[in-house]
């Protein structure tokens, strides 16, 4: 069992002050846009920055489908992570929703 909940894109609008939002796709594909506020962890970096996830905060994470943030869910809850969310259907469901992306600072 996975030691992580989905979040619909909707729930995260409605929460997306009081998250750490985590986008682990790569530069390339972050490029053409991020959810606003999300720090970039690309998913091979994920191991090394482990530390990063440490909070007080729900953390969520989201790539493109919801495939690779999935991975790094499970990945963190094993190395004690816990309030780990995964992006139901990556940015393709967020932008699908018709919510907002913008280019990476």
């Amino acid at each position: 069992m996975a030691n992580y909940q989905s979040i619909s894109p909707e729930s995260l609008q409605a929460r997306i002050h009081e998250v750490l939002l985590v986008d682990v796709r790569g530069p390339g594909e972050t490029a053409r846009g991020i959810i606003k506020g999300a720090k970039l962890v690309p998913l091979h970096l994920v191991p090394m920055n482990v530390h990063e996830f440490k909070t007080e905060k729900d953390v969520v994470l989201y790539c493109h489908s919801g495939a690779r943030s999935a991975q790094a869910c499970q990945f963190l809850a094993g190395q004690g992570i816990g309030k780990l969310f995964n992006l139901e259907g990556g940015v393709m469901f967020w932008a699908g929703a018709g919510l907002p992306l913008e280019a990476p600072a």
